[in-house]
C-alpha cells in the first residue's frame, strides 16, 4: 500500500468513529500533528 492510499484508510477510518485528528493522538500518545501527516501521505525520509 502506498502513503495515500494508508492516509485515506486512517482518514475514513478515523471520521467512521467520529474522532478528530486531536482525539486519536491523544489515544496514541502522539501529536495530532503526526495523525495530519499520516493522512496527508507526508513521510518524514
Amino acid at each position: 500500500m502506498d502513503q495515500i492510499r494508508i492516509g485515506k484508510f486512517i482518514a475514513e477510518s478515523r471520521k467512521s468513529r467520529n474522532l478528530t485528528q486531536r482525539q486519536l493522538a491523544d489515544a496514541l500518545s502522539i501529536s495530532d500533528k503526526t495523525v495530519s501527516k499520516w493522512e496527508c501521505g507526508v513521510s518524514q525520509s
